[in-house]
């Protein structure tokens, strides 16, 4: 028999410290709680915990070592009536567990209740649950240290670790689709070449197959489906043997940190994969169903679905929130990662109903010494009633933002009245962030995005062509402010070729450009289409994989040239707001930080950015007394620049601002070209030629 000592509350889960394993875990509702060790025979041995403190029920087991298979039995009260679901006849996966060992198959045993009946289900779920795993903490860190990039210095790369990786031909095959693959020098020096300061992985903590996409031929393949909080997703290792993904995982982030490179995670709290009251019993629903989740007040049986995806976990409770903040420290402390990117952020912002900026979640965000050092990016949205907020999260956060986003499309695509709006986009969205506090950095500008078209896609496709999912096409976002340049789909048209090829550049250098954190969703850079599919969520398949065999070469190295720009120059990262002033200048003053111009080259007035029709704008950035991108708080001096736009079908001649501004210009990319450009000088009030929708971006040296 297993010898089995009292052991401690603290710390939840099970940890190994050399000699054994300490078990620990949460339920107030539980009678009576069993550890479960599974055996390499097969067989199952059930250990009754003997203490328990601040229903924190635990034990010490001498000589268990790393690698054993486990999970739990709580025995307690079972009436969804009043929101209580334990049933000891199925096997619950530790929330804390820093490992799992395979995948629900989905016998009906899995689920609480009868599908025939509705009554309780007493079946034994146990041979088709995953199981927890013990880990060996200890890893070789080396001298492994948080690159920390400053946010005005960060570009953002969001990929998929199966998608990045799959098809890669300089990745072994046994490596392709895992995290050692991400760390392949292939990969790495992919993103260095790239100019890219951050990767944000999808979600990697473990996550569960849908049935109903398994029976379709489909998988999860997006991972926003997740079990476990603490553990790397195990299909993503290249080796799972005693709970080897998360020495896996560590390596990955060691690789990358070396390379100078961070590593966000997109983190999914809002909810977890046992779905509302038709949905199975994994973990937390069998432990504590109502300290962990949100179940409708006049009738517990169901769930608050704040997210889309049946339920939502319960940010109000203690519990819940010491679970998703011992999670976030474990990720730093333990797995070296440096910011996370939290899934329908608003979700976890409701106290009651409405969404709370001074909600408990924030407030012990903000006084965590560890969690509130790194990068906290929100998705400031969920699907409940005035859950967009963009905009309107406290300071340390930062914010995909959407309006960026809708607003360099709509520009892009000729729409009317935009001219306004694309000025504040792309020089950090003041309107949004500085009222509270916050600078341009807090807007985290993307064009797209996993959700959605892929950029190629965006000029190729007016419609969603989501028929592979299985759902009548009826599923994904509808109104995608896309253009398709004139033809749907794949077209020999030369013409439309090369204006597709043309408003890439367009969406890349804006975005590159803009004040803000650039975000590139992976494979943009390569020319990467999902043929028209919107939401890939479930296609795990070539059409949502890189294609690593057909590389738009032109188009990667254009990328490359923009976001060289970007990094060799603070104009287009500053860290505070332009402040435009004088607004009115007097003979022999400067010239403000930023100034706009028609393409006529006079100042915009109120009536030009009032008229529906314009179509087209030029800006003038004074490069001179920048704050300093060097932490040292001192001023420098960078090169003014002129960026001028013209989303109009037609090409537009520009006259260039007169002498105060520049003694002259050159021009350092256009649109309209595929890549470099031959330099030209121009002189103040000389006209230069805008092609027909396309961007020229023109430099004035600095004095020395």
């Amino acid at each position: 028999m297993t010898q089995v000592w009292p052991g401690t509350a603290y710390p939840l889960g099970a940890t190994f410290d050399g000699t054994g394993t300490n078990f620990a875990i949460f339920s107030e509702v539980a009678e009576r709680v069993e550890l479960c060790l599974f055996h390499d025979d097969g067989t199952e041995e059930r250990i009754r915990l003997p203490e328990m403190d601040g229903y924190v029920w635990h034990a010490f087991l001498p000589g268990i070592q790393p690698g054993q298979r486990y999970g739990y039995r709580v025995h307690g009260p079972y009436d969804p009536a009043q929101g209580l679901r334990c049933n000891p006849n199925k096997l619950l996966l530790d929330p804390y567990a820093k490992a799992i060992d395979g995948q629900v198959d989905w016998d009906p045993s899995v689920f609480g209740y009868d599908f025939d009946s509705g009554e309780r289900n007493d079946e034994d779920s146990a041979p088709h649950m995953p199981k927890s795993v013990v880990i060996n903490p200890y890893f070789d860190w080396g001298v492994d240290r948080p690159p920390k990039i400053p946010y005005h210095k960060t570009v953002i790369y969001e990929a998929h670790v199966k998608g990045l990786t799959m098809t890669h031909p300089d990745v072994p095959d046994e490596l392709r689709g895992t995290y050692a693959g991400i760390a392949h020098p292939a990969v790495v020096n992919h993103l260095q070449d790239l100019g890219v300061t951050a990767i944000e992985l999808m979600p990697v903590h473990q996550f569960v197959q849908d049935d109903t996409l398994q029976q379709k031929g489909l998988r999860n393949y997006w991972g926003y489906n997740t079990i476990g909080f603490f553990a790397p997703h195990n299909e993503y290792a290249s080796n799972t043997d005693n709970g080897m993904q998360v020495q896996e995982f560590k390596g990955m982030v060691r690789t990358l940190h070396e390379a100078g490179i961070e590593v966000i995670l997109d983190v999914v709290y809002n909810h977890t994969a046992e779905g509302n009251h038709l949905g199975p019993t994994l973990s937390f629903k069998g432990i504590d169903n109502r300290a962990y989740y949100r179940l409708v007040d006049d009738d517990p049986t169901y769930y608050m679905d704040y997210t889309g995806t049946g339920n939502s976990l319960n940010a109000r409770t203690p519990q819940a929130l010491q679970l998703i903040m011992d999670s976030l420290r474990y990720w730093v402390t333990e797995m070296h990662v440096d910011g996370f990117r939290f899934d329908l952020a608003s979700t976890l912002a409701r106290e009651l109903h409405a969404v709370d900026r001074l909600s408990a979640f924030f407030d012990l965000v903000h006084q965590d010494p560890v969690v509130s050092q790194v990068k906290l990016i929100a998705e400031p949205w969920d699907v409940g009633e005035g859950g967009y907020q963009v905009g309107n999260f406290p300071a340390l956060w930062t914010e995909w933002n959407g309006k960026y986003r809708d607003t360099v499309r709509d520009f892009w695509r000729g729409e009317d009245a935009t001219v306004g709006e694309f000025a504040s986009r792309i020089t950090g969205s003041s309107d949004l962030y500085q009222h509270s506090g916050r600078r341009p950095v807090a807007s985290i500008n993307f064009v797209t995005a996993h959700d959605g078209f892929t950029m190629t896609d965006l000029v190729s496709y007016n419609e969603k062509h989501n028929e592979a999912n299985g759902e009548g096409n009826n599923d994904g976002e509808s109104h995608n402010r896309s253009w398709n340049c004139g033809v749907e789909g794949p077209t020999t048209d030369k013409k439309v070729v090369a204006l597709r090829a043309r408003q890439r550049r367009n969406f890349l250098a804006t975005l590159m450009l803009s004040q803000g954190v650039p975000m590139v969703l992976h494979g943009d850079e390569l020319g990467r289409t999902q043929k028209g599919n919107n939401n890939g969520y479930c296609q795990d398949s070539a059409l949502t994989w890189i294609d690593w065999e057909h590389v738009d070469a032109g188009l990667l190295e254009f990328t490359r040239l923009v976001t060289r720009i970007r990094a060799e120059h603070p104009t287009f990262r500053r860290r505070r707001f332009f402040h435009g002033r004088p607004v009115r200048r007097e003979a022999g003053q400067p010239v403000p930080d930023i100034a706009w111009f028609t393409h006529a080259g006079d100042l915009m007035t109120e009536e030009d950015w009032d008229a529906a029709y314009a179509k087209s704008i030029g800006v003038y950035l004074n490069g001179h007394g920048i704050r300093s991108t060097d932490e040292r708080g001192e001023d420098v001096v960078d090169d003014h620049f002129y960026l001028a736009f013209n989303a109009w079908h037609e090409p537009i001649e520009y006259t260039l601002p007169p002498e105060e501004y520049a003694q002259s210009w050159t021009v350092v990319l256009d649109t309209a070209e595929m890549g470099d450009v031959e330099p030209r000088e121009l002189k103040p009030g000389e006209s230069v030629m805008l092609q027909d929708r396309s961007m020229i971006v023109l430099s004035a040296k600095r004095r020395s």
